[in-house]
């Protein structure tokens, strides 16, 4: 029997407490997670791609089941082809992310069928958590405790100057 493999891409820029909820959640369902760091063009990242990959490495590690931590810079339909995986997961927060991300899971079924798009609702907790407002809070000074884990809280206020 095939392993199955499913994909959890993201900017994670940094990444919440809500993608941890999801990554935990997701690595039940499937053989092997591999999460996929991108970067959006739309977005302006905080850290780098570099430090994006090491800051998901080390807040996964405790983990339970086998998880990657790969970057990608392509369709993500491709990627999921190239990982040889059958789910892509979705994490949905609030009724708007549910309009975008349904659009984009049609479009990626039509261009490969074979891989199913799985949405996971983030905790009820968790689910305001969006890492444009951490950076926005941060930026203002405001606390992020609630939002990310000490070690994301720390590396943020070291990107900050703080």
């Amino acid at each position: 029997m095939t392993d199955r493999i499913g994909v959890y891409p993201g900017t994670f820029d940094p990444v919440t407490l809500g993608h941890l909820d999801i990554v935990r959640r997701a690595s039940g369902l499937v053989d092997r997670l591999v999460i996929g760091v991108t970067t959006n063009p739309s977005k302006q990242p905080m850290f780098s791609l570099e430090q994006r990959l090491e800051m998901v490495r080390r807040e996964t590690v405790g983990v339970a089941g086998k998880i990657e931590v790969v970057d990608f810079d392509s369709l993500l339909m491709d990627f999921a082809e190239r990982e040889g995986a059958s789910v892509i997961i979705r994490g949905l927060r609030a009724a708007g992310d549910f309009e975008y991300e349904f659009q984009m899971a049609g479009m990626n079924q039509l261009l490969n069928s074979e891989i199913e798009t799985v949405f996971l609702m983030a905790a009820v907790s968790l689910q305001p958590i969006a890492s444009r407002l951490v950076k926005e809070i941060a930026r203002y000074g405001g606390s992020i405790d609630k939002f990310v884990t000490p070690t994301v809280a720390a590396d943020v206020a070291r990107q900050l100057g703080r």
